[in-house]
């Protein structure tokens, strides 16, 4: 049996979709990955949210302007703006999870690209 010959567009189809082959894997990997951080970072944003919006977070706050707290220690917790800031950004990133999931939804039913 005599071999055909292969053209260069045929070369040049398999070079691109071994590329885009490559970059998909990446990607799904990547955003595996994130998915497991971003379910992981709900217990922490259940403990930050429980903090700052109870009583607790008001005497380390005290405790803080009174000098009590070890000068080296980090605090960024205590400046409202950070959490505050950390907590929206949480919410923020879940609206977006849920907005790409129904589009996603949406173009798959109507066979429309994501």
């Amino acid at each position: 049996m005599e071999k055909a010959e292969v053209s260069a567009k045929q070369i040049e189809r398999v070079s691109r979709m071994e590329a885009a082959l490559v970059r998909l894997n990446d990607a799904i990997a990547t955003v595996e990955g994130a998915l497991d951080t971003y379910e992981q970072m709900w217990d922490d944003y259940r403990a930050l949210d429980k903090y700052y919006s109870g009583k607790a977070w008001w005497e380390d706050l005290e405790a803080d302007n009174q000098g009590l707290l070890p000068e080296d220690l980090p605090r960024g917790v205590l400046s409202e703006d950070a959490a505050y800031d950390a907590l929206g950004d949480a919410e923020a990133l879940r609206e977006r999870l849920k907005e790409i999931a129904l589009t996603s939804r949406v173009c798959e039913k109507h066979h429309l690209p994501g």
